[in-house]
């Protein structure tokens, strides 16, 4: 049926998106924890946050073409700050496990490239999860006020709601761990938005299949 294939599409990435937001927020439970130690923790962590950010691209393409075209501005909007934030954080992510880490394991030292509070790398990460918030600002400015979208659009900006945590936690001029964990509600509202996501496409799904003229 015409366009159920933008629905699969687009549950399949936010699925995918969810499973790796949540896998985050757990190895991010270890790690505090002391469960798991470095270099597991670190791999994870990377790893976990790298498979979240070209799933959750695809995820907010495949809304945009879910969108009215009266509407399109906004989520061609919130489409352009997740390019933004995917093309950040995997450079983030992928520099980390495939240099940083290794070269860690071998007693080299990578300082320019080493994640510490206010290094380069570290405003990297910092930018590309405020603009993952401001998209999901922007998607949920593209969806109508309507009861079916009620808790898509909740978490979408809870999830934007997050941004001046995210400011606070990253660019603090003194760090602690304590000043970290401002932007600790991310790990409710991120996997939450990607959730709810993935619910829209399959409702979207049902509704294009039973209501198509025709098939009654």
């Amino acid at each position: 049926m015409k366009g159920t294939k933008i629905f699969d599409f687009g549950f399949i990435a936010a699925v995918v998106a969810f499973i790796a937001a949540a896998g985050y927020v757990v190895v991010q439970l270890l790690q505090v924890l002391h469960v798991t130690v470095y270099p597991l923790d670190a791999i994870l962590i990377y790893a976990f946050s790298l498979i979240i950010s070209l799933p959750f691209l695809l995820a907010i393409l495949a809304l945009h073409y879910t969108i009215p075209p009266e509407r399109q501005l906004w989520s061609h909007a919130a489409l352009l700050l997740a390019l933004i934030y995917a093309t950040y954080v995997i450079l983030m992510y992928s520099v980390q496990l495939a240099t940083v880490i290794p070269d860690s394991l071998r007693d080299k030292r990578q300082t320019v490239l080493t994640v510490t509070p206010h290094s380069f790398f570290w405003t990297l990460d910092a930018l590309g999860y405020i603009c993952m918030g401001i998209s999901t600002l922007f998607a949920a400015l593209a969806l109508q006020k309507d009861r079916r979208h009620k808790w898509l659009r909740i978490f979408m900006l809870a999830n934007a709601s997050t941004v001046p945590l995210i400011s606070v936690a990253y660019f603090y001029p003194h760090y602690s761990v304590i000043v970290l964990y401002i932007g600790s509600p991310w790990a409710i509202t991120a996997p939450g938005s990607m959730l709810s996501l993935a619910s829209y496409f399959k409702k979207q799904k049902f509704e294009a299949v039973n209501f198509q003229p025709g098939l009654h």
